[in-house]
Formats: C-alpha cells, structure tokens, sequence
C-alpha cells in the first residue's frame, strides 16, 4: 500500500510540480494543470489517463482501478485504491500522468537524466 507522502515524495522530484491542497484533496499540478490528486481520506489516487483508454483500465482490473466521478468524467482522468498498488506502479502512474501535462521537451530532458 502507498500513502500520500510516498506519492508526495515521487511528485515532488517531477520538474515543474507544484504541490496544494484544494478542498482537502492534495494535488499536484503544473502551471495549474493537475495531474495526480489524493482523496481526504488517502485512500485513491486519481491521475491524469487518456480518457479513451480508461474504460479497458478499469474493466481489466476493477479491483484496483475505478471510472472517476460522473463531475470528472469530461476529463482525461481515472482513479486508482491506493491500498491496491505498491511503489513502483504509483510511480509508473505519477510520471506518466505527468508526462500528459508538461511539454514533451520537459519529459524529454527528464528522461535523459
């Protein structure tokens, strides 16, 4: 299980990140642009997903993943348990989150080191 602070850790070392808490969601942004969110509670994690593809993501594990909320769906957005996946996938899902909000030359540079 990852908690806030694993993700926070993660989030924080990704250029451009900003960290704030919005209505007691944590969030992590770039140039206003979320792309990972915690919920009060820190039990899921919704991050920035392509929203063509969320709909597979979700029917393939529903276990772990789950369709963001009626208001989110116009985003590219889907939500994952946090209790469901260790460090390594949170990882995987933070960057490429972030991946889908800073420009590819920004990835690019963060790839080379």
């Amino acid at each position: 299980m990852v908690t806030a602070d694993d993700v926070r850790r993660v989030a924080l070392r990704l250029p451009r990140t900003e960290e704030a808490l919005v209505r007691d969601h944590v969030k992590f942004r770039v140039r206003g642009i979320v792309y990972v969110s915690i919920s009060p509670d820190e039990t899921l994690m919704g991050f920035a997903f392509p929203k063509e593809e969320r709909e597979a993501l979700v029917a393939s594990e529903p276990e772990k993943f789950v369709m963001p909320l009626p208001s989110d769906e116009r985003y590219q957005w889907v939500r994952v348990r946090m209790a469901a996946i260790d460090e390594t996938e949170m990882r995987e899902l933070v960057v490429d989150a972030w991946r889908m909000v800073v420009p590819k030359r920004v990835a690019a540079a963060y790839d080379a080191t």
